[in-house]
């Protein structure tokens, strides 16, 4: 069960990795999910990650204090809103674009009402 763990908490980094730089895949909630994973497999990989540069203060924040940088809150916001105009620009039926205004409304009010990290 270990190696389960160590492999899916190395999946989620290599996905939060590619959701820096592509921005409709979210960063914080695969390294959330790796470090759930390495805490769970590894404690090596778990001190890694918790200590790293980039991904760890992130992490640190929302352990600590269930926060969120405001930079990562304005990346999210506008990864949304790509996300959302993609849909607008593709003709997307209108029950559809129903639905993502509501789900993504809701996802951006979790997002902006966390304390700032």
């Amino acid at each position: 069960m270990r190696f389960l763990y160590a492999s899916l908490g190395l999946l989620c980094v290599a996905l939060a990795a590619i959701g820096i730089v592509l921005p409709l895949l979210p960063t914080v909630p695969f390294l959330l999910l790796a470090a759930f994973f390495f805490a769970n497999s590894s404690e090596r990989l778990h001190n890694w990650i918790v200590a790293h540069g980039v991904f760890g203060p992130l992490i640190t924040d929302w352990r600590n204090n269930g926060a969120i940088r405001p930079a990562a809150k304005k990346a999210a916001t506008v990864s949304i809103a790509a996300v959302f105009s993609l849909s607008l620009l593709l003709g997307a039926p209108g029950n559809v674009l129903g639905i993502q205004a509501v789900v993504l409304s809701a996802v951006l009010l979790f997002i902006w009402t966390r304390p700032n990290g």
